[in-house]
């Protein structure tokens, strides 16, 4: 089959042992990031089986429409990016691992190192170093705060063992079944949403961007949490309510954020507010981005490309399209 990987950008994939997987097909990898159809149309008017990273890429209709030859669209995660029900009026096989058995533990470091980052003050400590200046703050340490949890996926369950091993309190709020598991595994729950934002040092987002949960952070949300307070986003940004973390920080409550995810992405304006504030780290979604990550989620991704070729799809999220696919 004739295999196109999209937004490969430091052509990482060749380099993986998974990629032998996908000998015998041609293979096709564009280190660029494109988003026009037109020149979307044109590179992929030939592919049959169109590997995605995560949702660096939208795949919607007007596209879809215009790529008469593609059979397999393979990806791992969720697919907010992909018009599925246009996919499978064309007949074209979306399968995408949902990992429902291992967290990424990529992601799950990461907000770790974000917290100690900000916590320590540590981009700005080497900012003031490089600048011909000793120290420029006085940071704050870990142990005996409490870590707010909102959420408890496997990453939350990632970072609430990394808390504890830092003597940390963990506080969760979440549905009512992942607050049944947080209790059974040990850990405090809220007793409500509005509680969990006043008592929380610091608030980590854990979960996944569906209709139910876009917005489910408020304004007034924020507006609880304590002035010393930090909140981390490593899932989403728009579990916020739009504009409403850049509010917040500018009214001091909280007084830091750490975040790896936008409302619009990829972020190249260096003129947005979150790039230009002083108690805030950024970093450019990055989360499930390491060589460990790639080898897990690009062997569950040519796993699909090679059970499609041989008959047999599988992870099909779009099972309605198998009586009819191309």
């Amino acid at each position: 089959m004739k295999v196109s990987i999209l937004d490969d950008w430091f052509d990482t994939i060749r380099t993986l042992d998974c990629f032998r997987m996908l000998a015998g097909h041609e293979v096709e990898v564009w280190t660029d990031h494109v988003e026009e159809v037109d020149a979307l149309a044109a590179r992929l008017a030939d592919t049959e089986a169109l590997v995605l990273i995560r949702e660096r890429t939208k795949i919607r209709t007007p596209l879809l429409e215009r790529l008469p030859k593609l059979k397999l669209i393979s990806q791992r995660s969720v697919y907010p990016h992909i018009d599925v029900d246009t996919c499978t009026r064309l007949g074209i096989v979306v399968s995408s691992n949902m990992h429902m058995d291992t967290p990424s533990y990529a992601t799950a470091e990461l907000t770790w190192a974000l917290i100690l980052a900000a916590m320590r003050q540590l981009p700005q400590q080497m900012a003031s170093l490089r600048a011909g200046n000793w120290q420029m703050g006085v940071g704050r340490s870990l142990r005996g705060q409490t870590l707010g949890l909102y959420g408890y996926g496997r990453i939350a369950r990632a970072v609430a063992t990394y808390a504890r091993a830092f003597d940390m309190n963990v506080l969760v709020w979440a549905r009512d079944e992942s607050r049944a598991r947080a209790r059974a595994d040990g850990l405090a729950t809220a007793e409500s949403k509005q509680a969990f934002f006043e008592r929380a040092d610091i608030v980590s987002l854990h979960m996944r961007l569906v209709d139910a949960t876009r917005g489910i952070v408020t304004r007034d949300d924020l507006a609880r949490m304590k002035p010393s307070a930090l909140l981390v986003n490593t899932s989403r940004a728009p579990l916020s309510e739009p504009g409403a973390l850049v509010a917040a920080l500018q009214a001091g409550r909280p007084g830091m954020a750490a975040v790896d995810v936008y409302e619009e992405e990829p972020l190249r304006d260096p003129s947005h507010p979150l790039l230009n504030m002083d108690n805030v780290i950024c970093t450019p979604h990055i989360g499930y981005v390491t060589r460990d990550e790639y080898e897990l989620q690009f062997t569950d991704i040519f796993e699909q490309v090679v059970a499609f070729d041989a008959g047999h799809p599988i992870n099909v999220v779009n099972p309605e399209v198998l009586a009819s696919r191309r």
